[in-house]
């Protein structure tokens, strides 16, 4: 335990010794004073410990803000266009329910200690309003619709249809990790057949690279006939990766979510986002990075910093471990990398693969001219 978190522990200890002890003593006034006499005293001192309560509450809502705020993501800026909108969403929401907050609560413990029970005072029987009922009623049910619209509105936004020129990746969850897939140079996905995963032989995501015969059932579970899936050729030049998802710096990207075995939920929480994995539902949503990692290392002082993929729906016993992480770079360095993948056909089949899909991308020389065509290829996308 923290010296912070023994100090805390001490604190309720203490806290707790100190009400039992005036509880007690209480009792023992009440038996010296008799009951009346005890009453008004236990009620003065309940009114002033609202107070104190109320005034250590919020000093302690301030000091848990200013320890604990530095340690959450809301110091550094949200790392795509729709987090920055979701950033102004939540704040707006905290200024809202803050102000409510404090509103309330000094309200509350104020009116606890100035109208304690007196003698000297008669209560007033108040049982009804309509104005102020539609008041208090009609006000937090407009304003919350005006936040839930705005959420629905940055919702239907990230994902929508992305731009037509954006880059495409798909990310596959499965316990206990993530599985990264590109379109090689014909910008096309090939097929898959989930029945075809099979990660000794390096198809983790079951591409249909040979023809594939499957039996067809009847309803009472019998084989009554084949049919054969057919090779997809467009899948021999896809890159698919474990590592890190390589994106680039203010280009739109769109990713394609999927699962490979139960429920996954893909957690962007640097660029503000999340979605689930659904078994057999892709799903997806697009954003722009606005920061490279080299970038966020410097916005943050910290020169170990990566964007973190987390899986954000609890999925089994290693679910904790289930870390991705995103790489954003220029597109001169996404180039460069993407230049030195092989298709995952290439390393499964090494000494079959076309020799149309050898290369991922063109290598590099010393030349750097067909890199700056490349790179103004992927800035046109800015």
């Amino acid at each position: 335990m923290t010296t912070t978190g023994i100090l805390l522990l001490a604190i309720l200890i203490l806290g707790f010794l100190i009400t039992f002890q005036i509880a007690k003593a209480s009792e023992y006034v009440s038996v010296l004073k008799g009951e009346k006499k005890a009453f008004e005293q236990n009620n003065r001192i309940n009114a002033f410990l609202m107070v104190v309560f109320l005034v250590l509450g919020l000093v302690g809502v301030w000091w848990c803000n200013s320890l604990l705020y530095p340690k959450t993501l809301l110091p550094h800026p949200a790392a795509s266009e729709h987090g920055k909108n979701i950033d102004t969403m939540l704040w707006i929401t905290l200024a809202i329910t803050g102000f409510v907050f404090l509103v309330t609560q000094i309200i509350l413990f104020w009116f606890a200690f100035k109208y304690q029970h007196s003698e000297k005072r008669t209560a007033f029987f108040y049982p009804h309003n309509n104005k102020l009922e539609i008041i208090w009623t009609t006000v937090p049910a407009i304003t919350l619709c005006v936040l839930v619209g705005f959420g629905l509105f940055y919702w239907f936004r990230m994902t929508g249809d992305a731009p037509s020129d954006a880059m495409q990746v798909e990310i596959t969850g499965k316990q206990f990790g993530w599985i990264y897939r590109y379109p090689g140079k014909d910008g096309v996905f090939g097929k898959k057949y989930f029945r075809n995963i099979n990660e000794a032989k390096g198809n983790q995501l079951g591409m249909l690279w040979k023809d594939t015969t499957i039996a067809k059932k009847d309803r009472d579970g019998n084989v009554a006939g084949h049919a054969v899936l057919k090779a997809d050729p467009a899948g021999f030049d896809d890159l698919v990766d474990n590592t890190a998802m390589y994106l680039v710096k203010g280009v739109a990207v769109k990713l394609i979510i999927n699962s490979r075995d139960v429920i996954h939920d893909v957690g962007l929480s640097h660029f503000r986002l999340k979605m689930d994995a659904v078994p057999g539902t892709p799903t997806t949503l697009w954003f722009t990075p606005q920061y490279t990692t080299e970038e966020m290392r410097k916005i943050t002082n910290n020169p170990k910093f990566d964007y973190e993929i987390s899986c954000d729906q609890m999925c089994g016993n290693s679910h904790y471990a289930m870390k991705g992480m995103i790489k954003v770079v220029t597109p001169e360095e996404f180039i460069l990398w993407k230049a030195k993948q092989k298709p995952a056909y290439a390393n499964a089949f090494p000494s079959e693969t076309p020799e149309a899909v050898a290369p991922a991308a063109a290598q590099p020389t010393a030349d750097s001219t067909t890199a700056k065509k490349d790179s103004a290829s992927l800035a046109s996308h800015k």
